[in-house]
């Protein structure tokens, strides 16, 4: 596996590259797909592809998860259609372990904890809602969250996904008076990082910090981190980079250990 550093590329970063196997930090305010003619990370990572490897016709590159384009972090993509098969596959068996780091405004009682809500997709809507169980297009969401630090605009909160509905986080945090910073979609009043003229060009403060997931090809186990953009350390959040993995590693382990407060359910 290669152990070179991280690769400034134009408009993202690459993480890891080992193989069929492609890791890329996604910055905020950028579609994670689109079709042609609209600028996208999938795009931008072909063509740098493309004019890096000297590659002659069409390139392929899988995309078996996503981002929402204001969203921050780690997106895996695979460069052939066998290790895009088996990096879909974990993701559809729930094996690969996502964190996420969210500035939220407000302050949860509770230091840790698990919410349980309803959610479904509003029709021809980049949108979701709050249901009832009952109602046939819900789908039960799950996630559990533990403060990392407490300030004066808010709270940093670290969430782990049990589901993954369509922009979970954002709705379930804003349902319960947190809503994301930035997220002005889902509540939010307090802007975040660079505003733009395009309001669909902004970021909003939900990071896609780290993920474990195997090797398509190796099957080894991985564990990657992705950096916080700029924004996020004008708000005062400064974690250890300089935190190896194994360190990482270590810390989710405790948090997947520990007791998590009862299961909370909005009414």
């Amino acid at each position: 596996m290669s152990d070179k550093p991280p690769e400034n590329t134009p408009g993202f970063e690459i993480l890891l590259e080992d193989g069929p196997l492609l890791a890329v930090n996604k910055p905020a305010g950028l579609l994670t797909q689109a079709p042609l003619g609209i600028d996208s990370l999938e795009h931008r990572v072909k063509d740098f592809l493309t004019v890096r490897d000297q590659k002659p016709g069409r390139c392929y590159l899988g995309v078996p998860h996503r981002l929402d384009r204001p969203v921050s972090g780690i997106i895996l993509f695979a460069k052939h259609v066998r290790a895009a098969r088996r990096l879909s596959e974990q993701f559809e068996s729930r094996t690969v372990e996502k964190y996420y780091w969210a500035a939220v405004s407000g302050q949860p009682e509770n230091d840790s904890g698990t919410w349980v809500d309803y959610i479904k997709k509003v029709q021809h809507q980049p949108l979701a809602v709050i249901a009832k169980p009952i109602d046939p297009e819900a789908r039960e969401a799950v996630l559990h969250y533990r403060v990392l630090q407490r300030f004066d605009w808010g709270t940093w909160l670290e969430v782990k996904l049990e589901t993954g509905r369509m922009h979970q986080i954002r709705l379930q945090t804003a349902r319960r008076g947190f809503p994301i910073l930035g997220d002005v979609q889902y509540g939010a009043n307090v802007p975040f990082g660079e505003q733009y003229d395009d309001s669909r060009l902004n970021g909003i403060a939900l990071h896609a910090r780290s993920i474990t997931f195997l090797h398509p090809m190796t099957r080894e186990p991985l564990m990657l981190d992705a950096e916080l953009p700029t924004a996020w350390h004008e708000l005062g959040i400064s974690p250890d980079e300089s935190m190896s993995s194994s360190q990482w590693a270590d810390c989710r382990r405790q948090i997947a250990a520990g007791k998590y407060p009862e299961r909370t359910q909005s009414q």
